[in-house]
């Protein structure tokens, strides 16, 4: 029965995916609603994607390449804010001391978009890889600082009476109780935190790079040549959705064997 549902979704996501090519198709190429030279069709964005894998023009690097480069910045940058976020905000939530003494640097930073801090990065690290990874880890930073400590906040006292009056300690309640209760939030956070990083290094790209997706599409602004736009826009919303199939997959393992 499960397989069948699964099965139903996966024909309507395909079927939305062909009628909106389809629609697409019908206005640049049938009716010619538009020009090439401001809205190509989607046989000529492909034919463009399809050279852009191997060819290095316009802008001196290959499909693979920027995307390969795209990818470096964006994951290290996730990572770091994965590894450091969701502790710190498992440690705010658990002891008060942690969450008074980070809590109004947290609160001064956390309205501050990823994108807003390109400036300040560029003057500090120049356009190189290091600026650009910060600025991801920032942006990934946040929702996993406060997905993990609302995930804490949110583990019913009854389980903890119930630790205390069998004698486990504040750490075994918390690593044994807290966290394992809470891994759905802090998954929800880790993901948020992946959309965040891939939105914010396109960003990064688009306003100082010498590679990636963004700075090829950029390059292509520059020249007026909207496939290749197309082409990278198209790039970034398959990886995309690729990292976040590949994360929600992990998600369900972990909170599976964890309850388990």
């Amino acid at each position: 029965m499960k397989k069948n549902k699964n099965m139903k979704y996966i024909v309507i996501a395909i079927l939305s995916i062909l009628v909106f090519l389809g629609v697409w198709f019908l206005v640049a190429d049938v009716l010619k609603i538009t020009t090439s030279s401001t809205l190509p069709g989607p046989l000529t964005v492909a034919e463009t994607f399809i050279k852009k894998l191997s060819d290095p023009a316009p802008d001196g690097g290959t499909m693979f390449q920027h995307i390969g480069s795209s990818l470096k910045i964006a994951m290290s940058g996730y990572l770091l804010g994965v590894l450091i976020g969701t502790p710190l905000g498992i440690l705010m939530s658990w002891y008060k001391w942690c969450d008074l003494f980070v809590r109004p640097i947290f609160d001064l930073l956390r309205p501050i978009p990823g994108i807003a801090w390109i400036p300040l990065m560029i003057i500090i690290f120049g356009i190189g890889m290091t600026s650009k990874v910060v600025v991801v880890f920032l942006a990934a930073f946040v929702p996993c600082v406060l997905n993990s400590y609302t995930g804490i906040r949110q583990t019913r006292d009854v389980h903890l009476w119930v630790g205390q009056t069998f004698g486990a300690s504040n750490f075994q309640l918390l690593t044994r109780i807290a966290i394992p209760t809470s891994l759905p939030l802090v998954m929800t956070g880790v993901r948020v935190a992946l959309g965040a990083a891939w939105t914010t290094i396109v960003a990064a790209e688009l306003l100082a790079s010498n590679k990636g997706l963004g700075f090829m599409i950029q390059q292509a602004r520059g020249i007026f040549r909207p496939d290749i736009i197309i082409a990278g826009m198209i790039s970034i919303g398959a990886i995309g959705a690729l990292l976040a199939w590949l994360l929600t997959i992990l998600e369900h393992k972990v909170v599976k064997g964890v309850r388990m």
